[in-house]
């Protein structure tokens, strides 16, 4: 799933190469995929009014439920501290 989100996030940039997905298992036994984008880069993910980013996430989830798992989707904001307890 990394490399699926990877790619396709990869052809919205403009520093591709500053792309990280990084897997986290949740305790809920649900899998949450944090994505990392270079500096400005976000607005360029996240889209109008966020379409693009709840596109991606739409995609994400499809796909795990398709493999009978439970997943989710989030876009690191490198300006805010990250979340302690995610999900």
């Amino acid at each position: 799933m990394e490399d699926f989100i990877s790619f396709i996030v990869k052809h919205l940039v403009d520093n591709p190469d500053a792309v990280h997905v990084e897997h986290v298992d949740q305790e809920n036994g649900k899998h949450l995929y944090r994505l990392n984008v270079g500096e400005g880069d976000l607005g360029q993910v996240i889209g109008k009014e966020g379409k693009t980013a709840k596109s991606i996430r739409t995609l994400v989830i499809a796909i795990a439920a398709r493999k009978g798992l439970r997943a989710s989707f989030e876009i690191v904001d490198p300006a805010r501290p990250p979340k302690e307890n995610s999900g």
